[in-house]
C-alpha cells in the first residue's frame, strides 16, 4: 500500500501561503516561486484570495500547530516543516528536467534518503530529456497517423523508449529522433508472451517480465495470481480470465508449479 498518494499541482499564477522566518521558510518560499505561485506571508489574506496550499516553518511548536489547525480548517492543506505527523502532504526532492519532473519522496521519514536518491538520478538522466518530452508531444498528429491505433501508439512508443530504443530516455537523442523514429518505425504488431511465476512474489519477476507487464494491453491471470503481482502491470491494461482471448500485447500468466 502507497504512504501516500504522489500528486503534481499547478500552481502558476496561484497563491500559496508561506508562513515564517529563517532558512527553512525561505527554502519553502523558493520552491513555491519556482512553480510560479503568488507567495502570500498572511494566512488571512490566502483564505480570502482562495489559496488551496499552506507552508508553515514556524520553529516554535505551539504556533506551528495553531496555524496547522487554523488553515486545515479553511480548507487548505498543509506542510508543517520538520513535523509529519502534521502534514496533509509532504515535498518531495526533485529532479527538474521540464516538462518531465521526478519527485523522490520519503513520507517524510528521510530527506536525506530522498536527496541521495535524486542526486543519482540527476547524474543518470541526460539534460535533453524534457525536450525529448517536448519533440513527442508536438508529434501527437504525425504518431496517430503513423499508428492508427491506441494500442499500436503505446506498444510502438514503448518500444523506441526502452533501453537501448531509438528515443531511450536515459541517453541524449539528437533534436530531430522523434520525426527520425516515425519515419522509419514499424507498424503494427500483435504478440503474447507466456510468464511462469517462479513465486508469488512480485520481486522474483526478471526485468523483462516486469518491463512486459508494464507493457502490455491486456493481462491473463487464473485465479491465485495475488493483486501485487497484478499491480505490475498498467493501470489501464485488460485483466482477464485464464482461458480468455485477447489481441495487441498479451502477457498470460501462469501460477507456479
Amino acid at each position: 500500500m502507497l504512504s501516500s498518494l504522489p500528486l503534481f499541482h499547478r500552481l502558476s499564477g496561484q497563491p500559496v501561503v508561506v508562513l515564517g522566518q529563517g532558512e527553512a521558510a525561505e527554502a519553502k518560499r523558493r520552491l513555491v516561486l519556482r512553480a510560479g505561485a503568488l507567495v502570500l506571508d498572511d494566512l488571512a489574506e490566502g483564505i480570502d484570495k482562495g489559496a488551496r496550499l499552506a507552508f508553515i516553518a514556524h520553529e516554535d511548536e505551539a504556533s506551528a500547530q495553531a496555524d496547522a489547525i487554523r488553515a486545515r480548517c479553511a480548507g487548505l492543506l498543509v506542510n508543517v516543516v520538520d513535523r509529519p505527523a502534521l502534514c496533509d502532504f509532504t515535498t518531495p526532492s526533485i529532479v527538474d528536467r521540464d516538462p518531465v519532473i521526478i519527485a523522490v519522496g520519503t513520507a517524510g521519514t528521510s530527506a536525506g534518503l530522498a536527496k541521495a536518491v535524486r542526486l543519482r538520478l540527476e547524474r543518470l538522466l541526460p539534460q535533453g530529456l524534457g525536450r525529448l518530452a517536448e519533440a513527442l508531444y508536438a508529434a501527437r498528429a504525425a504518431l496517430k497517423v503513423r499508428f492508427p491505433t491506441g494500442s499500436d501508439r503505446r506498444r510502438a512508443l514503448d518500444a523506441a523508449l526502452e533501453e537501448g530504443g531509438a528515443l531511450d530516455p536515459f541517453r541524449e537523442v539528437g533534436a530531430d529522433a522523434v520525426a527520425q523514429w516515425l519515419e522509419g518505425a514499424g507498424g503494427s504488431t500483435v504478440a503474447r508472451h507466456v510468464i511462469t511465476l517462479r513465486s508469488l512474489d512480485p520481486d522474483d519477476l526478471t526485468l523483462r517480465e516486469a518491463r512486459l507487464l508494464g507493457q502490455a494491453d491486456a493481462v491473463i491471470a487464473p485465479v491465485g495470481v495475488p493483486q501485487a503481482v497484478l499491480a505490475r502491470a498498467r493501470a489501464d491494461a485488460a485483466r482477464l480470465p485464464a482461458g480468455a482471448d485477447a489481441v495487441g500485447l498479451v502477457v498470460e500468466l501462469r501460477l507456479p508449479d
